[in-house]
């Protein structure tokens, strides 16, 4: 299962609405429910190498800087 590491985000279930016709503001009836299926909502859960290893965070914590990447080695560089 994908979740966080961070923040424990975790997928969500929801309904896929299918739906018919025009819309009001366009010129029509209006638009009608056919169906509802469900679906999952999947958190945007990426594989981050970081200090202590590697972890799985979301984007959110990635950009909100909740996350200590680990600093990436140059194989040819002099030291």
């Amino acid at each position: 299962m994908s979740t966080c590491s961070i923040c424990g985000k975790a997928p969500a279930n929801g309904n896929s609405i299918s739906s018919r016709g025009k819309p009001k503001y366009l010129g029509g009836n209006g638009v009608k429910i056919t169906g509802k299926s469900p679906r999952r909502f999947l958190p945007n859960i990426q594989q981050v190498r970081t200090v202590s290893g590697k972890t799985k965070a979301c984007t959110k914590c990635l950009r909100a800087g909740l996350v200590l990447r680990a600093i990436k080695k140059h194989p040819f560089e002099a030291i």
